[in-house]
């Protein structure tokens, strides 16, 4: 396992996390995708850091009672390290058995690598997203994470 220093993301960041977008996705998105984005009220960004390199990233929102999952890629040399695992348990501290109890996520259906990941930290698919993306016909998987009140000490 490669540890990291999970911190928010700021502009300077942003070569590097277009760099690792690119290589990890057929469809994407742009700098323009990312600021649109960010500047969102409810929408953070977050880079996991080693040795001063920007190792992955991620881009989720804010909602009452979830979280939303909209982007996670780890730079490829850094893959198979427990990068985009630390990532999400970044997330999964941030959920309360009250308050905000879910992560929410989308994963294209022919990214199996990507089910694969998230189902082996304890996400669920939970419906098919029909003609999902704008890029493409294909579907999307929901995938859920759920804290539930009698698991919160062991899992939230």
């Amino acid at each position: 396992m490669t540890p990291v220093h999970i911190r928010w993301m700021i502009r300077r960041d942003m070569p590097e996390v277009l760099d690792t977008e690119q290589v990890s996705f057929e469809f994407p998105w742009s700098e323009e995708d990312f600021v649109r984005c960010l500047r969102q009220r409810n929408v953070i960004g977050m880079v996991a850091e080693h040795r001063e390199l920007v190792a992955g990233f991620m881009v989720y929102e804010l909602h009452k009672s979830r979280l939303h999952l909209l982007n996670l890629a780890v730079r490829w040399d850094y893959r198979r390290q427990r990068v985009g695992e630390q990532l999400v348990g970044k997330l999964l501290s941030k959920l309360h058995p009250v308050r905000r109890n879910k992560i929410l996520l989308e994963v294209r259906e022919r990214n199996l690598p990507g089910q694969l990941f998230f189902r082996a930290l304890g996400f669920r698919a939970i419906s098919v997203l029909r003609g999902f993306y704008d890029d493409t016909t294909e579907d999307a998987f929901l995938f859920q994470y759920r804290c539930r009140a009698e698991a919160a000490a062991a899992v939230c």
